[in-house]
């Protein structure tokens, strides 16, 4: 049992960048802007995570959670290109997410070996610390799960969860948003501008890609490399569609992804599995993102105008 309770605890920290993340694909493509690019946002917001806590940690122990709003923050600014190239240039929205990618990979070597002399940030020594809750931990099995050395990012996840489901469906600017991607003509029709919601939409699926990053980067490594979020960009955009573009199947997509790497890494302990090598397990989560997309596209129904650039004279 004490196997189970560990790697449910893992798949709750391994989710947590993935359900942020896919939340932010979420607003944009909720308002009709395709977001390819949160793998290259959240490359930046971890390298600004990591660079910002290896300077800030000497002089404060909140130096963990000033560096993830500094990586979400940024990435709230570089999304603005993708936001000015889809939504004022009309540009593929695809080939602009592609560009922020490639982007990323670049500046963030490049700002590394000017800041640090290589090719990755330097190591931190202080992170995000364990917290027991004590009292919830005695709950059964949620206790040990949700209150017991957990991240409180984890707890943060599914605050944005819930902040996400009422801003969405429970007040003006979600419906505006969401009539933004479905019926852009319609909105435009009561006075309010298209182009002003998509742009909020992209900037807020850069900030939490950002976070998303650095969050991953400072529970999950010691130092910001190229290779620190691995795809998990790519996964956060399968869970946004297996999850419906809603925060509740968010959620659970983002899990079901997160476990998968957990399963990957604790494979060895199961006497079946153990004869198989490694590679097929670490390769899981990619197989399940491929499998989950072809399974489920055709039954995901996105927003109708999502992808389309808004033109005025258009019907």
């Amino acid at each position: 049992m004490e196997l189970v309770y560990s790697m449910l605890a893992l798949t709750l920290v391994f989710s947590t960048p993935i359900i942020i993340t896919s939340l932010g694909g979420m607003f944009s493509e909720r308002s009709g802007i395709v977001n390819i690019g949160l793998e290259g946002l959240m490359m930046f917001g971890g390298f600004t995570a990591a660079t910002a806590l290896v300077f800030l940690q000497p002089y404060t122990d909140l130096a963990p959670w000033i560096a993830i709003l500094l990586g979400a923050l940024v990435g709230g600014v570089v999304s603005l290109i993708h936001a000015y190239l889809s939504i004022h240039a009309k540009a593929d929205q695809i080939i602009s997410g592609v560009a922020i990618n490639m982007l990323a990979t670049g500046v963030t070597i490049y700002l590394a070996q000017v800041i640090f002399e290589q090719q990755r940030t330097a190591s931190f020594s202080q992170s995000f610390q364990r917290y027991t809750f004590y009292g919830l931990s005695d709950i059964p099995f949620i206790g040990d799960v949700l209150f017991t050395r957990v991240y409180l990012t984890v707890h943060l996840a599914i605050i944005l969860v819930v902040a996400s489901w009422f801003v969405l469906y429970k007040t003006p600017f979600g419906l505006r948003l969401r009539a933004a991607g479905e019926h852009p003509h319609a909105l435009d029709s009561m006075g309010v501008s298209v182009f002003k919601m998509r742009y909020i939409g992209v900037v807020i699926s850069g900030a939490l890609a950002g976070l998303g990053g650095g969050i991953l980067v400072l529970t999950q490594d010691i130092q910001y490399t190229v290779m620190s979020i691995g795809g998990t960009g790519f996964i956060a955009l399968a869970a946004l569609i297996f999850g419906r573009w809603k925060p509740a199947g968010v959620l659970g997509a983002g899990l079901f992804f997160g476990f998968s790497r957990i399963f990957a890494l604790y494979s060895s302990r199961f006497d079946l599995l153990a004869q198989l090598p490694n590679e097929v397990f670490f390769a899981l989560p990619y197989v399940l993102t491929i499998i989950a997309l072809v399974a489920f596209s055709r039954q995901s129904v996105a927003p109708k105008a999502v992808g389309k650039p808004y033109d005025k004279g258009g019907r």
